[in-house]
């Protein structure tokens, strides 16, 4: 006689819950070690490039612009109106060209009311060179008068003395005769200091009045300087790049009226970052790229400002210029600092700063993934930085914008 087995089947159901309960609880485990999955990104949009190890150049990088090194600009000596452009900006000049022509009847009045203050001048001074020399002539003249009546006098006097020793005169005779011959000998050391005076005045009264002549014919000196300088000229060779003004134009004194370079000799003006330039040194190596070759050259000058975040750096030219290039060309220039040997270096990531620690994703070899690594950077240069630690020869690491994916520490490359 057979016996139901109802028991047998009850145990067999709560086997199976147990293990399915267990088998989801291992399941949940095993998930939760796993952790959230990792981003994909695709891999041909990433900039990377592989770690290495040698001797690096550092360099700074910086737009810039063509200057001539000879420059001169041309300004108005005095107001006037623009009335003819003779040569227009480009055209080769000489020295000495006439550029433009300005008009001004003020000064031309000032001119001719200078010129004619000096010819007053100078007749005055002619006349009283006369009037003094006469003055002179007639004082010459009364000394010499003198000199005779005095030798006369002395003569007399002489006579006297001898007749007297023979009483043949007077005493009160010879008295005279000696008053006389004093008298005269007084009254001619009167004039002639009276003659030595007047030479003395002679002479700063023409010196007052030649001084005077000599002012006059500066100011009229300077005048005609101004009306010459309405023939606007050119003070060297050179090519004229800038005429601005218009005809008919009134231009004020100090007014710029052109600019004229010589295009054969310019040097290259750069703005280097001022985060950049704290190593640069006149003499240091450049490379000046015109977008029609590039040419060597050195550092000259570093300005001690800064403008705009940049600091403005002349590079001399070693080596001809390309043909096409002319002043005020855009041009890009970079800036040889120094050369680092055996050092351990990569092209300069397009986040961080050298000199500082960043986190930095490293391909896995073979993994299709990439890992989050920090990594500190040293000397920086234009295109590649120094590694001091968190990266070995041969890495490669990925140099684009990674920050949308701060705190994940792998992503998948497909």
């Amino acid at each position: 006689m057979d016996i139901p087995r109802k028991a047998v089947k009850s145990r067999r159901r709560w086997v199976f819950g147990a293990a399915a309960v267990g088998v989801l609880a291992l399941a949940t485990v095993a998930l939760a070690r796993v952790g959230p999955s990792a981003p994909a990104v695709d891999g041909t949009t990433l900039w990377t490039d592989t770690v290495r190890r040698g001797d690096m150049a550092r360099q700074v990088r910086g737009p810039g612009t063509l200057v001539a090194e000879d420059i001169r600009w041309i300004s108005a000596v005095t107001q006037g109106r623009v009335e003819s452009k003779l040569v227009q900006p480009g055209t080769a000049v000489a020295v000495g060209a006439v550029l433009l022509t300005l008009s001004n009847p003020d000064v031309e009045r000032q001119a001719l009311e200078a010129q004619r203050q000096l010819t007053a001048a100078q007749a005055d001074l002619t006349t009283l060179r006369t009037s003094l020399q006469n003055q002179l002539l007639t004082q010459q003249g009364t000394i010499a008068q003198l000199q005779a009546q005095h030798n006369q006098a002395q003569r007399q006097a002489q006579s006297a003395e001898a007749l007297a020793r023979e009483n043949m005169v007077s005493a009160q005779e010879l008295a005279k005769a000696r008053d006389d011959a004093a008298d005269l000998q007084t009254r001619l050391g009167v004039e002639r200091q009276r003659l030595e005076h007047m030479r003395g005045s002679m002479r700063q009264q023409l010196a007052g009045q030649e001084s005077q002549v000599a002012m006059l014919r500066r100011l009229a000196d300077f005048n005609q300087g101004q009306i010459a300088s309405m023939q606007v000229r050119s003070p060297n060779a050179g090519v004229l790049q800038e005429l601005p003004v218009e005809l008919g134009q009134w231009v004020n004194s100090g007014a710029t009226l052109a600019k004229v370079v010589q295009p054969g000799r310019l040097k290259a003006v750069l703005r280097i970052s001022e985060t950049q330039a704290r190593d640069l040194a006149v003499g240091q190596k450049a490379s000046v790229d015109t977008h029609n070759g590039v040419v060597p050259g050195h550092v000259v000058r570093i300005d001690p400002a800064s403008q705009n975040g940049t600091v403005a750096v002349d590079v001399a030219l070693d080596a001809p210029l390309p043909r096409g290039a002319r002043p005020d060309l855009s041009v890009d220039g970079t800036v040889e600092i120094d050369r680092l040997a055996n050092v351990l270096y990569v092209s300069r990531p397009s986040y961080g700063q050298a000199e500082g620690s960043l986190a930095m994703f490293r391909l896995v070899p073979g993994g299709g993934e990439a890992r989050r690594v920090m990594v500190r950077l040293g000397r920086g240069s234009a295109s590649t930085v120094e590694v001091r630690s968190g990266l070995n020869p041969g890495d490669v690491v990925v140099l684009s914008d990674m920050s949308q994916y701060e705190g994940i520490e792998r992503v998948k490359l497909r």
